[in-house]
């Protein structure tokens, strides 16, 4: 019952938190779209007849697009309830074998987040359209690019997004000031609002949403309340356009003036766009109702209200909104707005820290720090280096516009790019992901896509008026993301081509012809199988290697979280006697890192270790030192399960920097167990250097086999001695008769993103007292 409560609270908070979070810039498009409509050779048709049709055109533009394509069916498409660009790509990669993404197993698929209900490829006739990602990988590569292009323009809207929004926020005060002072006081303005913002984010979304929520809602009472005194006051018969036969007589009257104006309406609907492709989110079906039932009539109501203003005042289409304001709210009315810029930008500044999270996590972004704090909300986060490099970009844009007018071009092009890449993605989607025929997918992209195809046609006519920007910067975002692609996947190729044969492994014997010194090794590779050349490049330099050896591999799986119990894979590798394993985390392009310091990773390690070594003897292992595991396979540990049934962890802190680290084993029936405990506490040493105290409690009395127990000793006893993590220190160079465009790629711009992103080991959290670095030199 408890529990019942704790969801509908959440539930509503997350509902009462979209209105800040998701729909902030769909709520302040009226502040900009009749300007940006009629900022061309529009404004020279002042008529009512034209008022009336371009009222039209952004009434049944936002039916269509938010009601009927968004609300109604953009948000069924979701993957476990995440939706996206990588939403999309996600199901096109398992269901459509698009994927590129390295270290890919059958295992993958036997995750709970894998196979989605209602998307399934099983029965399902194999037409050599449907094999095309199997036969061609230009296919894969294409798509690749396809969503990097959308992410690099979701990228380029959390520029564009505060730039527009605060200019057009304190363009109301343009008539208190003094002519000539506008021109350069806006833009001060405006850009000294959005610092605050960007100084904000570090606070979190949650705490932000939860803060501007009433400003935005207060913000859409407001602008409806605003339209109903226009409609009634002006123009009462403005309800008439609401029929599609004014768009008709619009583009009859304006001709290809119209067409070229359709580049300004199509930003009513720019605020869709965190609802359809950046949602931070889970469950995102709950934003569908705030939207139909409240945004959506008070939107109209606004620009409804606009046009009957302005079908009486053409003059004042420069001022558009604010002119419309009566003198006695309109100081009222300018707050609120400028408060409202804040949440506008939030909407998209969030989604443009997730976007590039999933990049980083599938492989093409370099490697930024992710911060996450347990009092957000899931998976909420901030990136540091990208909110500075767009707080600077934002400025830049803001300050350098001198008008308003080509910064809303400029949002024009990317949002409708996005939009018409987001209705790609869905039609192959329908064909490879639904399995529905080729015929129903060609006609959605028919039916949406030509109409988004005008739009961006129009929008792209407005290139030298200010389109050049997003085109710029999202181009510069694509080729660093490709780029760093480009050169993580041959660095893996190379890793892959040169990983030790096992038979390699097995002629050194069980000491490896090296000391094995007390602690575990935990050897960091991208690889899911096979042994790393890093081993054998540390062997090679020093001799001397831990008892206890582990590689673990961090991977991304194409899904976007990966459950606790799901996330350790662990394997043995060789025999016993060896004490080596291999453990592979799995992580969700939305997954992020939960634990609070490095012993919680750790913690859990040593544990699906250990439960590993109890199930490997319950599945037939052998029960002699040299048995190998069960043929070499990897096990899922569901640790999250098993954790204080068969082992309880619990932490206290050290004293002046040392500490001591016990095994306690306890068991009411065995003696065996005691002699153990007993034998283990005189080899103890008495003083070991250990930033936590960590005690290990074995409280299970199923370990029957004496060998298992002994392994189970030997793990919880390297584990007093301390943890040291190897990572591979790289240095990639192309070969040296490659292609000159290679040798650009790999030798100048991916070794500078290398050497100025995050290192590896801080982007992995690994502490850097524990830290030992290998020098590998890569030659792609």
């Amino acid at each position: 019952m408890d529990e019942n409560k704790t969801r509908s609270k959440h539930f509503l908070l997350l509902v009462y938190q979209s209105f800040g979070i998701v729909f902030g810039d769909l709520a302040t498009s009226p502040l900009y779209v009749y300007r940006s409509a009629f900022a061309g050779r529009l404004r020279h048709y002042q008529s009512e007849e034209a008022v009336f049709g371009a009222f039209s055109v952004i009434f049944w533009t936002l039916s269509f697009f938010s009601l009927f394509k968004y609300a109604v069916f953009m948000l069924s498409v979701n993957d476990n309830g995440e939706g996206g660009i990588f939403a999309l790509y996600s199901l096109l990669c398992r269901h459509g074998k698009f994927s590129l993404l390295p270290n890919q197993q059958a295992s993958d698929e036997e995750l709970s987040t894998y196979q989605h209900a209602g998307y399934s490829n099983r029965s399902v006739p194999a037409s050599s359209f449907r094999r095309l990602p199997d036969r061609d990988k230009k296919s894969k590569l294409a798509l690749l690019i396809l969503v990097l292009m959308a992410a690099s323009m979701a990228m380029t809207l959390g520029v564009l997004t505060p730039a527009i929004s605060g200019e057009f926020s304190v363009f109301g005060s343009s008539v208190l000031l003094p002519l000539g002072f506008h021109v350069f006081l806006i833009p001060l303005l405006s850009g000294v609002l959005l610092l605050s913002l960007f100084v904000l984010q570090y606070q979190g979304t949650h705490k932000v949403a939860f803060i501007f929520s009433p400003v935005v809602l207060l913000w859409l009472l407001s602008i409806a309340a605003l339209g109903v005194y226009n409609i009634m006051h002006w123009n009462p018969r403005i309800y008439e356009a609401l029929s599609p036969i004014y768009i008709y007589r619009f583009f009859r009257l304006t001709g290809i003036d119209g067409w070229i104006s359709l580049g300004g309406a199509l930003l009513c609907i720019t605020g869709n766009m965190p609802l359809c492709y950046m949602l931070i989110f889970s469950g995102i079906i709950i934003f569908s109702k705030p939207n139909a039932f409240l945004i959506y009539p008070c939107l109209v109501l606004q620009y409804m209200g606009q046009a009957a203003f302005l079908s009486k005042n053409f003059s004042a289409i420069s001022l558009s909104f604010y002119a419309s304001v009566p003198d006695a709210v309109f100081w009222p009315v300018l707050v609120i707005a400028i408060l409202a810029t804040v949440v506008v930008s939030q909407a998209v500044l969030s989604a443009t820290f997730s976007t590039v999270k999933q990049c980083h996590a599938l492989g093409c972004f370099p490697r930024v720090k992710i911060v996450h704090k347990s009092k957000w909300i899931d998976r909420q986060i901030y990136v540091p280096e990208i909110n500075w490099i767009l707080m600077v970009l934002c400025s830049a844009v803001t300050l350098g516009s001198q008008d308003t007018t080509r910064i809303g071009n400029a949002y024009g092009i990317a949002s409708m790019t996005l939009i018409f890449i987001t209705t790609s993605l869905i039609s192959l989607s329908i064909y490879f992901v639904w399995h529905k025929g080729l015929a129903l997918a060609l006609s959605f992209f028919i039916l949406f896509g030509t109409i988004e195809l005008t739009f961006l046609f129009s929008s792209y006519i407005r290139i030298l008026q200010g389109g050049w920007v997003p085109l710029l910067l999202s181009s510069i975002f694509l080729f660093t993301m490709f780029v760093w692609h480009y050169g993580s996947r041959k660095k893996y190729l190379y890793d892959q081509n040169h990983k030790l044969p096992m038979k390699w492994i097995l002629t050194l014997g069980s000491d490896l012809g090296i000391v094995r010194v007390p602690g575990i090794g935990l050897i960091y590779t991208h690889l899911a199988n096979g042994v790393p050349a890093t081993f054998s490049h540390f062997l090679t330099n020093l001799p001397a290697f831990y008892q206890i050896i582990v590689f673990v591999c961090d991977k991304t799986v194409p899904v976007p979280f990966v459950p606790q119990k799901e996330r350790y894979l662990v394997g043995r590798i060789g025999p016993k006697s060896y004490r080596m394993y291999r453990c592979i985390v799995q992580n969700g392009y939305k997954d992020v890192n939960e634990n609070e310091n490095e012993y919680d990773f750790e913690n859990a390690l040593i544990m699906s270790i250990a439960e590993f070594i109890q199930l490997e003897a319950e599945g037939g292992g052998s029960g002699t030192p040299d048995g190998g595991s069960i043929g070499g396979r990897l096990a899922v540990v569901k640790s999250s399960e098993n954790f204080g049934k068969r082992f309880g962890i619990s932490k206290s802190n050290g004293f002046e920097g040392t500490s001591s680290s016990s095994l306690n084993i306890t068991s009411s029936k065995s003696a065996t167990l005691v002699k153990l405990k007993m034998m283990y506490d005189e080899q103890e040493s008495p003083e070991v250097k250990f930033k936590t105290r960590v005690q290990l409690t074995l409280v299970d009395t199923r370990y029957k086999d004496s060998f298992v127990k002994e392994e189970v000793m030997r793990l919880m006893e390297a584990k007093k001695f301390g943890v040291a993590y190897v990572i591979g220190h790289s240095n990639s160079k192309a070969k040296w008769n490659s292609p000159f465009l290679k040798r650009f790629l790999i030798n100048i711009v991916y070794s500078f993103l290398r050497k100025n992103c995050r290192a590896p080991s801080i982007a992995l959290s690994i502490p850097q007292t524990s830290l030992i670095e290998v020098g590998m030199n890569y030659t792609l």
